[in-house]
């Protein structure tokens, strides 16, 4: 809402699996787009398991995603990868290992594109799961989220140092502030970076 309140454009991208996480969600349960919202739905693999198919639709979306950051069409571009969650809830170690080999190499193209049109991006999550298949415990396997901290990347050309701390509704305000935008008053998270 505030990036269409300040006439930005932007684009809503993921799988089916989280295209509502980047669309009614990230809107506030508001199903329409907003002034100057793309959005493109990528289909997650009709598979009875992410398991099968750890990669899922990470190559096509990945694809559609670099065109677009090249296209310099979007003032904002907000996307979500499902593979790390849907294919950690499997509890399958080896698949899961696929996945975010798949993710590293579509991480890699994407900050390759962003780089090349002097573009910013941040890479987060707003939970874990693959990073913990066992239950340490148990020695059974682990197929829910976790409450451990996720990294907050940055890349980009500004040089930036990171605040300690931080927690999920830090994120808008931290993408705002690496745009130049006012942080409206109604976000009452900070910017986890500062640009020295």
């Amino acid at each position: 809402e505030w990036m269409a309140k300040n006439d930005k454009t932007q684009l809503r991208i993921s799988e089916t699996e989280k295209y509502a996480h980047v669309t009614f969600f990230f809107n506030g349960g508001v199903e329409e787009p907003f002034a100057g919202e793309e959005r493109i739905l990528i289909n997650s693999p009709k598979v009875a398991t992410y398991d099968l198919q750890p990669e899922m639709s990470s190559a096509e979306l990945t694809e559609k995603l670099v065109a677009a950051i090249e296209s310099g069409k979007y003032d904002t571009i907000i996307c979500n990868y499902p593979n790390g969650d849907m294919v950690g809830h499997t509890g399958v170690m080896e698949a899961a290992i696929k996945a975010v080999e798949a993710l590293d190499n579509c991480i890699e193209q994407v900050t390759k594109a962003v780089e090349s049109v002097g573009g910013q991006l941040l890479i987060t999550a707003d939970h874990g799961n693959a990073e913990q298949m066992r239950d340490p415990a148990t020695g059974q396997a682990h197929t829910a989220h976790t409450n451990l901290p996720v990294p907050l990347i940055y890349v980009g050309e500004k040089n930036v140092k990171a605040v300690e701390g931080g927690k999920l509704s830090d994120i808008a305000p931290t993408m705002l502030s690496l745009m130049g935008m006012e942080i409206p008053q109604e976000m009452t998270g900070k910017p986890l970076f500062i640009v020295e």
